[in-house]
């Protein structure tokens, strides 16, 4: 009871601050998402995303390289296709930009953790992430292409594939298919608790995989739901996810929390575009102070659970914590 006991005793210094820290953040805990085309020399600025690019396969290497050097141990890649058509069947096609990048990375950075998103939505005409048949999204069918992207990507040599459609059964899909194929090694994170978000906005833009009709609700989660993440969760980790993830972060720290709690699987959670976005438009504006609310907003995700965080700011976080 105060006065004999004083909070702030363990406050007066940043030495005794770092001393007592409980929630430590590291470059070790970040995935960088990226963009890749085909071509060469490609480094376009995403409008809505500052200081994001579509990459070519050659200018990538560059940009992952700078990464390597500051200290980040993991990429995810997402492919902007060249042509689109009802199947996406470039997101399956073994010389499609992200199984070229692929490639190239791992023959340039051998201990670099590559990571593969493994959706239909970036290749189809219609921007849904599965097969459609009058109008409506089925899961069934979308299994098999999803199993089959997943196994290109393997192919090429990923050290992780990452299904974000929210189809029921694919974990157990891409699981099958990669053992099958002689990927037993290849492990999955899965999008476990993927949920419809507002938040998506700018990376909509960045990968131009806006539905053409209708939303995404069918199959993604109803942001009022937290049991029922706890429920995908555990179906995904009972088909085979090696790693399981919450996105988005920010909105659904409670969620993160909860599956930290009912399990002890490796968790990642998705710092996503319209998180980073906002955060840089209203530094832009000089209403935050960009460097403290970067790593304060990293922090809160580490401290609600997450083991991995998956994040735009990854490069500039990794500086500011060197």
């Amino acid at each position: 009871m105060f006065p004999l006991t004083r909070a702030r005793r363990l406050r007066r210094s940043a030495a005794i601050r770092e001393m007592v820290r409980e929630t430590r953040l590291d470059p070790g805990d970040f995935v960088y998402p990226l963009f890749v085309r085909q071509g060469r020399g490609i480094k376009n600025e995403i409008s809505a995303m500052p200081n994001n690019y579509h990459f070519s396969p050659d200018t990538l290497i560059d940009e992952v390289g700078a990464a390597v050097a500051e200290g980040v141990p993991a990429v995810l890649l997402f492919g902007i296709p060249e042509h689109k058509d009802e199947v996406g069947s470039e997101a399956y096609d073994d010389g499609a930009a992200v199984q070229v990048a692929v490639r190239d990375l791992k023959k340039e950075f051998p201990e670099l953790v590559v990571m593969t998103d493994v959706c239909l939505c970036e290749y189809t005409s219609h921007g849904h992430c599965g097969v459609v048949r009058d109008g409506e999204v089925l899961n069934d069918p979308t299994l098999e292409l999803l199993a089959r992207a997943a196994v290109s990507h393997a192919r090429a040599g990923a050290d992780m594939v990452a299904p974000s459609d929210m189809m029921d059964g694919r974990v157990g899909a891409i699981r099958a298919a990669l053992d099958a194929e002689g990927f037993g090694d290849t492990a999955i994170l899965s999008y476990a608790a993927k949920y419809a978000s507002a938040f998506y906005g700018p990376f909509r833009e960045a990968a131009d995989s806006a539905p053409q009709f209708g939303d995404r609700r069918s199959y993604q989660m109803d942001p009022a739901n937290s049991n029922e993440a706890l429920v995908e969760v555990g179906l995904d980790i009972e088909e085979g996810a090696d790693i399981v993830m919450v996105k988005p972060a920010l909105a659904y720290l409670d969620v993160i929390r909860r599956v930290r709690e009912t399990y002890e699987i490796p968790l990642a959670a998705y710092n996503v575009s319209g998180e980073y976005s906002m955060l840089l438009a209203a530094a832009e504006k000089g209403w935050i102070e960009r460097e403290r609310t970067i790593l304060e907003v990293l922090t809160s995700i580490k401290r609600a659970g997450a083991d991995i965080i998956l994040t735009y700011h990854a490069r500039e976080a990794a500086r500011l914590l060197a």
